[in-house]
């Protein structure tokens, strides 16, 4: 089991800038990848940018350029700078961490609670 706790949301004017944070406990070994996801009224959840074990990473068009997605493995904490925000950009933010148990295989995925962002025009 792993338990994400996701911090840093708020109420921001555009061209304004957040930072997300998400603290990872319990089996953080077994995390391989670590990401955050957002969802907007009416729409899907989309992954806006993702960071692995090893570094690499991954964003969704649409912020890249603007959002930085970093980690501190000692920590077991992952990060999301967003800068230039739009309003497009408001909605819930959700942290996600895929899990691997590596003798067998099986894989799994746990997200937090969510946290609100809002850029007001």
């Amino acid at each position: 089991q792993v338990q994400l706790v996701e911090s840093g949301g708020g109420l921001v004017q555009a061209g304004g800038s957040l930072r997300l944070s998400c603290a990872a406990s319990g089996s953080v070994f077994s995390i391989k990848t670590m990401g955050w996801y957002r969802q907007a009224p009416g729409k899907q959840r989309e992954l806006v940018a993702a960071i692995t074990r090893g570094g690499s990473t991954n964003y969704a068009d649409s912020v890249k350029g603007r959002f930085t997605i970093s980690g501190d493995n000692a920590k077991n904490t992952v990060y999301l700078q967003m800068n230039s925000l739009k309003p497009e950009d408001t909605a819930v933010y959700y942290c996600n961490a895929e899990t691997i148990v590596v003798l067998t295989g099986y894989e799994n995925d746990y997200w937090g609670q969510g946290t609100q962002v809002t850029v007001s025009s």
